[in-house]
């Protein structure tokens, strides 16, 4: 269950926000938008290495447009940047959106999905061949316990295999590393964490480099499909305010999409310029080409399964009754589910 301490002192934070929000009429010339590493947001990295935000800003008429970029390790330090107003827009999974708009009251919806790809359960322990071998001393890394996309994998999982009322079963078994850290500590032979659920290209490393790294599930499996691991999302107070920044960061999404179909090669290394990745161009070309690697759609895929399992576990108060309820209407013609 989420923290609702903390929780509290989101919405608190969000109503700060809303209120200097509405202290000015004119929309901001200057945004900030939060960011994690990895190769799924490779939308968002090209968006930011050709400034597309700003480019579609300014053709609606903000003159002077600029977007300044922010890096995080997990979406829970994204979520407390947004709800303290220290960014206007995050991109990060389905989990913290859904809470977030349930723990105020709809205050904060999606703009548009960005990535769907798959995230893998990587172990080097090989005892552990799939989930039901994980056992209550197992070490698992997400990148925020409980309320990341990964951790709630987790408990979809349990659920699915011990009963609806073991959906908490590996809770306990989860510790908080950002993908790059869980990296380290998988490579590490002596750390205790041996399990790592990845996000791409982590994932693809880790069953690369770590001797006896083996692929235990992937999120694919878990809620049986796509699964929309990265969206833009922010407070209605912003969206409302700023209308024109919202519509530019949906039509950079859909120019970035077309640019990483037209050219992988270039994408890849706009992903490599901002992320400081070493790795040569042609593997994580090679990756791209994996099953799945390539969903950028701009519609959310798979997030009333997520909506669905944290209703009956009591994390969301409020069933939605469609994805348009947690989104901006500016994604309404689009497909989703």
């Amino acid at each position: 269950m989420i923290n609702r301490r903390d929780v509290l002192a989101g919405i608190a934070g969000l109503a700060a926000a809303s209120a200097a929000t509405r202290a000015f009429a004119q929309q901001k010339t200057e945004i900030s938008i939060s960011r994690q590493p990895g190769i799924l947001y490779m939308p968002l990295h090209v968006i930011e290495k050709h400034k597309l935000i700003e480019k579609h800003a300014q053709a609606l008429g903000i003159s002077g447009a600029a977007v300044k970029w922010i890096s995080f390790s997990n979406g829970g330090a994204q979520q407390d940047a947004l709800i303290s107003g220290n960014v206007d827009l995050v991109n990060t999974g389905t989990g913290q959106l859904l809470l977030l708009n349930d723990r105020t009251r709809g205050g904060v919806k999606g703009i548009v999905a960005s990535s769907a790809c798959p995230l893998t359960f990587v172990s080097r322990d090989p005892r552990i061949k799939s989930l039901k071998d994980i056992g209550p001393g197992d070490k698992i890394a997400v990148p925020t316990v409980k309320v990341s996309t990964q951790a709630i994998l987790l408990q979809m999982a349990a659920a699915q295999m011990f009963g609806p009322d073991q959906y908490a079963k590996f809770d306990a078994n989860t510790v908080q590393l950002g993908h790059p850290d869980a990296f380290v500590a998988l490579k590490n032979p002596t750390h205790e964490v041996k399990s790592h659920f990845a996000a791409p290209p982590y994932d693809y490393y880790e069953l690369k480099d770590v001797p006896g790294a083996h692929a235990v599930a992937t999120s694919a499996e878990i809620i049986g499909g796509p699964l929309s691991q990265g969206q833009f999302f922010t407070s209605t107070k912003f969206a409302e305010a700023n209308p024109k920044w919202i519509e530019a960061v949906r039509k950079a999404a859909e120019e970035a999409k077309s640019m990483i179909e037209a050219d992988m090669k270039a994408s890849v290394e706009a992903y490599k310029e901002i992320n400081n990745d070493k790795t040569p161009t042609e593997t994580l070309v090679d990756l791209m080409k994996q099953p799945g690697m390539a969903e950028f759609n701009l519609y959310p895929q798979g997030t009333m399964k997520f909506a669905a399992h944290l209703h009956k576990v009591g994390s969301l108060k409020a069933m939605p009754a469609s994805w348009k309820d947690y989104y901006l209407p500016i994604a309404y013609d689009m497909p989703g589910n």
